[in-house]
């Protein structure tokens, strides 16, 4: 319902202030991405930048948690643990150790550079440093919020589909916003010259 509310907010903001001053990078869709040109380069490129971002969290995650595992065996041997009580021991170090490293990580590495990548290019296809920011921030929202979900849902493999489909949404609703307070400035500028 919000969603939609907000779709058709931005829409008819975009039709109020028309062509040249609504959201630039907007008209940059997923289909230029099949182009067979410069479009599917770009979207390679990009997608493979923003999903090596956010594998990097995810693998310095996995490592935290078998040197953990290693160090709690050896532990546990030395310790004249039984086999089983040793395994049981060790996973739960590995648990914790995953865990502190999720938190001390805490996602920051994808989202960033996602905010960069998509702030960079709303500046490029001719857009301004706000509908930038604004593009950026969704998109650093969307990064972090869809790869918490997806984690909590399906783990690793969760996190990067749902961190790489939330950067697109946030990045959208960016856009959303921009032209929204770009229509509601409109207004503003609009009333203030016929008062």
């Amino acid at each position: 319902m919000l969603t939609q509310c907000l779709l058709y907010s931005a829409k008819k903001c975009r039709e109020l202030v028309g062509k040249n001053t609504s959201s630039k990078s907007g008209k940059f869709t997923f289909l230029n991405c099949f182009d067979m040109g410069s479009g599917t380069l770009a979207c390679g490129v990009k997608e493979s930048v923003k999903l090596y971002g956010n594998n990097i969290r995810s693998s310095h995650v996995e490592k935290s948690r078998d040197d953990a595992i290693i160090s709690a065996l050896v532990y546990a041997t030395s310790q004249g643990m039984s086999q089983t009580d040793s395994e049981k021991y060790a996973q739960k170090e590995g648990a914790k150790a995953a865990k502190l490293a999720t938190r001390k990580a805490n996602r920051v590495i994808g989202p960033i550079i996602s905010f960069g990548w998509d702030f960079f290019e709303a500046v490029y296809h001719g857009g301004t440093f706000t509908e930038g920011f604004l593009r950026g921030t969704g998109t650093l929202f969307g990064t972090y919020s869809g790869g918490f979900m997806g984690e909590q849902r399906l783990g690793r493999f969760g996190y990067l589909v749902g961190s790489q489909l939330g950067s697109w949404i946030g990045g959208r609703i960016g856009l959303m916003l921009y032209d929204v307070v770009n229509g509601v400035h409109y207004v503003l500028q609009f009333v203030q010259l016929h008062i």
